[in-house]
């Protein structure tokens, strides 16, 4: 039977430092989804969650940095992701920070749940600890003496910690992953989380820190000297936001399992391995779909503050607009690789897709509806010259052609399809030359021909929704009536 709701999330975003373009990356396919999936099962049934992280050892140092207290620190940041979506049009339903009651509380619910059935345990920890990355290395895991991850020293630690029993599920998740193949996705992030399975025994996960040593976290219900792993606190959201536990510690909900976790692949381990343990060790099912992303890389070397290549979306977005920023995200490179950013590439994506195609088009029509038409709007193209069915036909089947596609949520073959059509459109104007039909006095022949134009252009706005949804809506108001309501040129082009 098919499922009558979609829950689908971000990752929460760590509030250490500001939003740059791998968050916008993130947020906006979700956003995208989300409004792809409203369109077709109604918004009722449809629940984007994205929202903030903002426990942990990072925080703590950020906040001592800026001089103040780490609560106040985490409002302030999680205010800017707040203000970027807004800035961004990203249409989340609910968004979540760990420092809220509600999670919290799901967190030492789950946390008693999982020591009373034994899968919580109290040991001595001695090895190696990457602050930046909040993570334990065993000696054999660390690159000339580094943290493997981000490649920056380590400190070597001895205390009492508690830890989470890994070892246990791991049988268990690599069948479900080889028995579900659309768990983990794209492919080679599935093949990648089964090679290190399969060639790895996990070890027990540690999912807490001392007091003494780190107070700003939630604070262990069996053991108020230690607070929460920020790792296993956070992955927690995705169920503290829509849903409880109950008196007898089962876990009720109308929207899990989510549909999609939207995340980037650097925490993919994370989500495809400590998540799914984590649930199947609560009795709740794991989500349906884990999709980790590519980066956006500078010159192919990776984004980071150190390197001084940080873009930010503000700053993009203002100079191009939102929808030709997020058109460029989601268009230039499939989802799930990486892509090279540069502003060269986003101004010949505008100029090409968005000015020279999409915009000429639209205007175009507009005028040639004014002057052959008296601005009315014909409907009737069963005379159309040429192309003009056959590319009708395409308008028409646009809707399946673009669903094909973002059900796997391949956003960037989504719009080829769709620029396919205003390719086609632009190319039937040139083929058909109206202008010798309105010398021919071949009066149907035009209005047939503009009749195509129109409903290309509608169907194609009503597919580019989710998204340009404020390119979409100005296309849609000047060609939805009986009577063509010209606009500015969408995308005036740049000059270099």
């Amino acid at each position: 039977m098919m499922r009558k709701k979609y829950y689908l999330t971000t990752p929460l975003y760590y509030v250490n430092a500001s939003p740059h373009i791998g968050h916008s990356y993130t947020t906006i396919a979700a956003d995208c989804m989300a409004r792809y999936k409203r369109a077709r099962m109604g918004k009722d049934n449809v629940h984007f969650l994205t929202g903030t992280d903002e426990h942990g050892q990072k925080i703590q140092k950020a906040a001592d940095e800026a001089g103040l207290s780490p609560q106040l620190f985490a409002d302030k940041v999680s205010a800017q992701f707040r203000q970027l979506w807004r800035k961004l049009d990203v249409s989340y339903d609910d968004f979540i920070r760990t420092t809220e009651e509600r999670h919290v509380k799901t967190v030492q619910r789950a946390l008693e749940i999982l020591y009373a059935k034994g899968e919580i345990y109290e040991s001595q920890y001695q090895g190696w600890y990457c602050t930046p990355c909040e993570t334990f290395w065993v000696e054999s895991q660390l690159r000339d003496s580094l943290c493997p991850d981000c490649k920056r020293p380590v400190e070597k630690i001895t205390e009492n910690n508690y830890f989470l029993r890994m070892k246990k599920h791991q049988k268990w998740l690599v069948e479900h992953i080889e028995a579900n193949p659309l768990f983990i996705r794209p492919e080679s992030r599935r093949n990648e989380t089964l090679s290190f399975l399969r060639s790895n025994e996990l070890g027990d996960l540690c999912i807490s820190r001392p007091k003494e040593r780190l107070a700003w976290g939630i604070p262990l219900p069996f053991s108020p000297g230690h607070v929460t792993y920020v790792w296993f606190d956070a992955l927690l959201n995705y169920i503290s936001a829509v849903g409880e536990f109950d008196a007898s510690g089962n876990y009720v909900s109308s929207w899990w399992p989510a549909d999609v976790h939207f995340m980037a692949k650097d925490i993919l381990r994370q989500h495809a391995v400590y998540w799914p343990v984590i649930l199947h060790a609560l009795g709740i099912e794991p989500p349906r779909c884990v999709f980790a992303h590519g980066w956006w890389l500078m010159q192919d070397a990776k984004m980071s503050k150190s390197r001084g290549n940080v873009v930010s979306p503000v700053e993009v977005s203002e100079r191009f607009g939102i929808d030709a920023y997020k058109y460029f995200l989601l268009r230039d490179v499939p989802f799930g690789l990486d892509g090279n950013f540069s502003q060269e590439s986003i101004v010949q994506r505008f100029n090409g897709d968005l000015a020279n195609d999409l915009g000429n088009l639209v205007h175009r029509t507009a005028t040639m509806l004014e002057k052959y038409c008296s601005g009315r709007i014909p409907a009737d193209f069963s005379l159309a010259p040429g192309a003009g069915k056959e590319i009708m036909s395409k308008a028409v089947s646009l809707k399946e052609d673009t669903a094909a596609a973002m059900e796997v949520f391949d956003f960037s073959t989504a719009l080829e399809r769709i620029w396919a059509v205003i390719g086609m459109a632009n190319k039937y104007v040139e083929e058909t030359k109206p202008w010798n039909l309105s010398k021919e006095g071949k009066k149907a022949e035009i209005e047939a021909f503009l009749a195509v134009l129109a409903g290309v252009l509608r169907s194609c706005a009503f597919e580019l929704v989710p998204f340009m949804p404020r390119t979409a809506e100005e296309v849609l108001a000047q060609f939805s009536c009986d009577e063509v309501k010209k606009g500015q040129p969408l995308f005036p082009r740049i000059e270099k």
